[in-house]
């Protein structure tokens, strides 16, 4: 099997154990899905597998154009924004969803079986070990915040943050149009920007939660108005990190930080009405 990226990756080393071996193409945090430039070694990667799964909604176009370019008969293509139901122009951070993680968990298991009849309860076996156990804390943590913060609003520097905000059901205030903007590399209008120094100011927001790994000069200004109003800041990041975490624990560890923020903003009183 060959993953466009690790954090779909590791998902399917754990689902497939002994009998999978997973090639993951990104694997490192400095590296961008969105101007990734494959090289030789991908194509031969992609030319001899018998499952991709990749992205899609305009994430990873190079891994499809990869598989276009070399078929291979038989070959199972995965791509996540369909399994999660996302339509084209879609946020394209399915991740950080919660459902569209488990719709890929379901998926891959299901793949393996079809091309593996025979250790199909093995595969069965190993979903459920990740859901009921490695993601037991991830999942637990997601009721957690839902059940004590659902509401909360919160600011953000980019797209990234939609997908988790929604499932823990906090109120994201920051314009959607300065989201989609950082996360596609265009310039946010001065309205925006105005509109979210004065929720800063104003302290309208409990938390501010900003990629690390796509902190443009905006963004850096925002986290540093938001530390200066004594916002709570919490860090997530693109791709797992450091490189070899699982995706639980990278998305647990990203989650307790989220949780104690939330609980100190409340402590401090919390975002003005």
């Amino acid at each position: 099997m060959v993953a466009a990226e690790n954090v779909w990756g590791d998902l399917a080393a754990t689902l497939g154990g002994d009998r999978v071996t997973v090639h993951t193409i990104i694997d490192s945090p400095a590296a961008d899905p969105h101007d990734y430039e494959p090289g030789a070694a991908d194509a031969r990667a992609i030319a001899s597998a018998r499952i991709l799964i990749d992205n899609g909604l305009g994430y990873d176009p190079w891994a499809t154009k990869l598989a276009a370019a070399n078929p291979v008969p038989g070959r199972i293509e995965l791509t996540v924004g369909q399994i999660a139901g996302v339509g084209a122009g879609g946020n394209p951070h399915q991740w950080y969803s919660p459902t569209s993680v488990r719709a890929v968990v379901d998926a891959i298991t299901e793949t393996y079986q079809k091309l593996d009849p025979a250790r199909a309860s093995y595969f069965a076996s190993r979903r459920d070990a990740l859901l009921d156990t490695g993601l037991a804390p991830y999942l637990a943590l997601i009721g957690t915040i839902k059940a004590r913060y659902a509401g909360t609003p919160i600011g953000a520097s980019e797209s990234i943050v939609t997908p988790l905000a929604h499932a823990l059901g906090l109120e994201l205030v920051t314009p959607p149009t300065f989201l989609r903007a950082v996360s596609e590399g265009t310039d946010p209008t001065a309205q925006d920007k105005a509109a979210i120094d004065e929720q800063i100011a104003g302290r309208r927001i409990a938390v501010y939660v900003y990629n690390s790994q796509n902190a443009t000069p905006d963004v850096r200004a925002q986290v540093a108005a938001a530390t200066a109003a004594g916002i709570p800041v919490v860090t997530i990041t693109e791709t797992p990190t450091p490189a070899d975490t699982s995706f639980q624990d990278w998305q647990t560890r990203q989650l307790t930080a989220l949780e104690q923020a939330l609980a100190l903003a409340r402590g401090t009183g919390g975002a003005r009405p």
